[in-house]
């Protein structure tokens, strides 16, 4: 009985879906004739492709796909170079090594990309800077940031002072990387610039000057999607962690 009474609800979501979506009448004969397998047929072929264009059903997807063959990226770009050893399959396959974390790796495949580009490319040489500095090679990473020329994106110049900031910090200038952490963190979403401004400002002994600075990561996060918080889950759990023992220490 509960079955023939889910039965018909289905049918008729799946028909007042079709009606209300002007899909092919013929369809409404399938989902009444054919019960739960029309359904069926009707959600994998009129329904479930209108979810797999939302973002977020992509990242799940991606997120899947990378889980299940983490080399699919590196092997497809690898097969491409061997076709055809172009500065964009260089790239490519350099972005596919620095997804898997494989930096040193990436690295000369970024500088053979650069050299072979018509003209310099600021988005592989920013690319280069990033792979050099998780890499370790923060002098190199450093000389190439600071002899970018501006981007027409005022994003991908709050990314690269971002980064740059980065080197900063691990050089030791720490009053020049607050301040680009300050700046850019104005702009850029997601809460890196702050958590990265907090962690500073903790190791400097700044205690009371991190807690508005985490107070900003909370504020962020209370907006962001599940997905954006996933993504840097262990920084966000850091940033909420301090904050919750600097609140109960009463700074």
């Amino acid at each position: 009985m509960h079955f023939i009474a889910l039965s018909v609800i289905v049918q008729i979501v799946c028909a007042v879906h079709c009606v209300r979506n002007g899909r092919n009448s013929l369809w409404l004969m399938v989902i009444l004739f054919f019960s739960l397998l029309g359904c069926a047929a009707y959600a994998w072929f009129e329904i479930l492709p209108d979810y797999m264009g939302r973002r977020e059903v992509r990242r799940v997807r991606q997120a899947a796909v990378k889980a299940l063959d983490p080399d699919r990226d590196v092997r497809a770009a690898r097969a491409a170079l061997e076709t055809a050893d172009t500065a964009a399959n260089r790239a490519a396959l350099a972005d596919a090594l620095a997804e898997q974390g494989k930096w040193s790796e990436a690295i000369p495949h970024y500088e053979i990309a650069d050299g072979r580009s018509p003209s310099p490319d600021r988005a592989i040489r920013f690319r280069l800077a990033r792979a050099c500095f998780e890499a370790g090679r923060n002098a190199r990473a450093r000389a190439l940031l600071e002899a970018l020329p501006p981007s027409s994106s005022p994003s991908q110049n709050d990314r690269t002072k971002l980064l740059l900031a980065r080197t900063l910090d691990q050089d030791g200038e720490s009053e020049r990387a607050l301040a680009i952490y300050a700046d850019v963190g104005t702009r850029l979403p997601g809460a890196e610039a702050q958590c990265r401004q907090a962690a500073l400002l903790l190791a400097l002994g700044r205690r009371s000057a991190a807690v508005p600075v985490l107070g900003e990561v909370e504020r962020r996060l209370k907006r962001m999607d599940s997905f954006e918080r996933a993504r840097d889950a262990d920084m966000y759990d850091w940033a909420m962690r301090n904050l919750a023992e600097l609140r109960a220490g009463g700074i």
